[in-house]
């Protein structure tokens, strides 16, 4: 067995807290704007009284032209009113890709971070968009660790109580995708960082449902792409998953028990995974005999009879 490789790296992501304490209520009407406190230590939210259409385009426009703007209130201070300027943005499905001009490097670290946290927040709320990527100068934009930050959804930055600083961990994990025929499985070791807030297990199903990075060819995706993760835990030696009825869609030619395999075998990779249970919706799915998998090692193989290990680098998937 192949443990993960962590290297820690404590990366410039501050404390994200809302505060809604008794001096400030947050109003309950209007679209959430996400703002930077005046001390550039936190985020901020200040309710604006718009309506979303529905428009992909319109409602990141709208949302871009409110973000520039400073609130009345001198506590808040806009996103997009430092100085710098988006030179472009492009709406592609669920994707949203914006280009900023040289100057946006010149930010402090920890207020890029929050700069970076209440845009992507902010424009996750227009329907459909699932992930934001951020360039410079049409160049993907890069952490002051000089690794590309890559695409940034709902889960990158996680609330907590204002006590502990975020951290990112560097993991190189082991995942398992489909062969071209759909009848096996192929390892490859994908070198990303991490949320230290999510747990490692379930940061290697999601990285699994996100399918192969497309920077080798050969692998295929082994889980139906929209395929949401319930919960992920793990106790003594079990890993518990959880996944909604698109799990039971097949993607290719993948069978559903091959599926499964790509996630019990990238999970016992982990030292802390001996058997994985997989249920959908609770429940033991009808085509699976048990919802308990141990790990399968006779449906591994490998891209040619003699090769280096395959190994993704961190960025978009």
């Amino acid at each position: 067995m192949i443990s993960a490789l962590i290297t820690t790296v404590i990366c410039a992501c501050l404390p994200l807290t809302i505060l809604t304490g008794c001096s400030e209520q947050v109003e309950e009407t209007g679209i959430p704007i996400y703002y930077i406190s005046n001390t550039e230590t936190k985020l901020e939210i200040h309710p604006v009284d718009i309506e979303l259409t529905g428009d992909r385009e319109q409602d990141v426009t709208t949302l871009l032209e409110i973000l520039k703007e400073n609130p009345e209130s001198l506590m808040y201070k806009a996103p997009l009113s430092y100085p710098f300027e988006i030179k472009s943005y492009k709406v592609d499905d669920t994707r949203i890709t914006i280009d900023f001009n040289e100057e946006y490097k010149n930010l402090g670290v920890t207020t890029e971070v929050l700069v970076r946290a209440a845009i992507v927040q902010t424009l996750l709320q227009v329907k459909g968009i699932k992930y934001i990527f951020f360039n410079v100068e049409g160049e993907s934009l890069q952490d002051n660790m000089g690794k590309p930050v890559g695409r940034m959804s709902a889960k990158t930055f996680i609330y907590n109580d204002g006590n502990a600083i975020n951290t990112y961990d560097e993991v190189v994990i082991r995942l398992f995708f489909a062969n071209e025929e759909g009848n096996a499985l192929i390892g490859a070791y994908r070198d990303k960082f991490y949320s230290t807030n999510v747990p490692l297990e379930l940061f290697v199903v999601e990285e699994t449902i996100a399918g192969p990075s497309g920077q080798i060819e050969g692998l295929y995706p082994t889980i139906n792409p929209e395929t949401n993760v319930i919960s992920v835990s793990t106790s003594d030696g079990v890993c518990y998953v959880n996944l909604d009825s698109g799990f039971t869609t097949t993607v290719g030619n993948v069978p559903t028990e091959m599926a499964a395999y790509s996630l019990v075998n990238a999970l016992t990779e982990l030292p802390s995974v001996d058997k994985v249970q997989i249920l959908v919706n609770g429940e033991v799915p009808a085509i699976f005999q048990s919802s308990t998998f141990e790990r399968n090692e006779d449906i591994i193989t490998t891209l040619t009879d003699d090769e280096e290990p395959i190994v993704e680098t961190d960025g978009e998937s």
